[in-house]
């Protein structure tokens, strides 16, 4: 049975969002445009899963809309700011996904807006106080910070972000797709203007996602064609997606701080195995405090193998699922490390647990990697 760390890049969907999605693979399976009774059969259950993730996250059912997932979520954000609020300032950060750096380095070469980034230490921490003289700089800016990062785990205090964004007249977009289902997110507290999220990173399905977009806050179509979504983005909804979708978020804050307890002494515990085990650990930006970072990522500079096929292959050869980083930039040296000086002598290893892992699991990982070492200096 292999061993799967990998969970910032995918979860195992969970049986209950899999049994909740199969009858409307098989029996309600009526395009939600419709008029007829399958239509609108399909059309509540799509509007019961809106109002149920509006409560879940206390926000307004019309500001909830159904997307493919995080990087359609980033992307609409970004061009609803840029398009239609007219912004042409953004403020980010070195550390975003690729779905949020690549579009405003798109918009940047097409002379649509200019790009400042916040400034940050060696840990990935982002300078506060930098962020607020931008703001006094361009005050009507689009502020791009993620919640947590996918990579190092940084945690951003979004709640400070969202109050200086207030203070300035910015809009604050941010991307939670590493946090929703991990933690509670209440969208009448929080001075939050767009935020995207996506299913499988909670253990629901592949390919579906929402995009928060605040009440009074113009929103730029960025997929065209019909009516779907209130006109804010065409194209016949998963409805299987969608249902599996609300059922792994309501799973989620069913269990969620039982979960976070259990996955954060998961976490707790390999780094007090690596540090009695393997001279010479590092660990990656913040990754290793309890506090400041996500409680399912823990990202690890290890002594090199020596080798070109690094320690990637080494663990997948023992069974092992792991990542050296973000899924969507494999074979890609991470632009996240290189942010932040990371030792190029390190082989790093993103560990990213869930409720599905085992302490023996851990112990099993330690005792591989001890066995990998041993085998090398053999």
């Amino acid at each position: 049975m292999r061993i799967y760390l990998d969970n910032a890049a995918t979860t195992p969907i969970d049986t209950e969002v899999f049994n909740a999605m199969t009858p409307y693979l098989l029996n309600y399976f009526g395009n939600p445009s419709s008029l007829h009774q399958q239509g609108r059969e399909a059309r509540k259950a799509i509007e019961d899963c809106r109002a149920s993730i509006a409560e879940l996250l206390n926000a307004s059912p019309e500001e909830i809309i159904f997307i493919s997932g995080g990087t359609e979520a980033d992307n609409t954000a970004i061009f609803s700011a840029v398009y239609g609020e007219g912004i042409k300032h953004v403020i980010t950060t070195r550390f975003e996904h690729h779905a949020v750096l690549h579009t405003l380095e798109s918009l940047q070469a097409k002379g649509v807006i200019t790009v400042s980034f916040i400034k940050h230490d060696d840990k990935g921490l982002l300078d506060i106080a930098h962020l607020i003289e931008l703001l006094q700089e361009s005050p009507r800016s689009l502020v791009s910070v993620m919640h947590a990062n996918n990579e190092i785990g940084n945690l951003n205090d979004i709640e400070i972000i969202g109050e200086l964004c207030e203070r300035y007249n910015a809009l604050f977009h941010t991307d939670t797709v590493q946090t929703i289902g991990h933690y509670r997110h209440d969208l009448q507290k929080l001075k939050i203007h767009f935020l995207a999220a996506s299913a499988h990173k909670f253990h629901g399905p592949k390919g579906v996602g929402f995009l928060f977009c605040r009440k009074g806050v113009k929103l730029s179509q960025l997929i065209h064609g019909g009516g779907q979504e209130g006109r804010l983005r065409a194209g016949t909804e998963n409805i299987h997606g969608i249902v599996g979708l609300t059922k792994a978020l309501q799973i989620a804050y069913r269990h969620l701080n039982k979960h976070q307890q259990y996955i954060q002494s998961l976490k707790s515990y390999m780094i007090e195995r690596l540090i009695s085990e393997v001279p010479g650990v590092i660990f990656n930006g913040n990754s290793a405090n309890n506090n400041g970072s996500l409680y399912t990522v823990l990202n690890v500079g290890l002594p090199s193998v020596g080798y070109s096929r690094g320690l990637l292959e080494c663990f997948d050869e023992h069974g092992i699922s792991v990542s050296g980083g973000s899924a969507c930039s494999s074979g890609a040296a991470s632009h996240v490390l290189q942010a932040i000086l990371t030792d190029v002598t390190k082989d790093n290893i993103r560990f990213s647990f869930s409720k599905l892992n085992t302490r023996a699991e851990i112990d099993k990982v330690i005792d591989a990697l001890i066995n990998i070492y041993q085998t090398i200096a053999a």
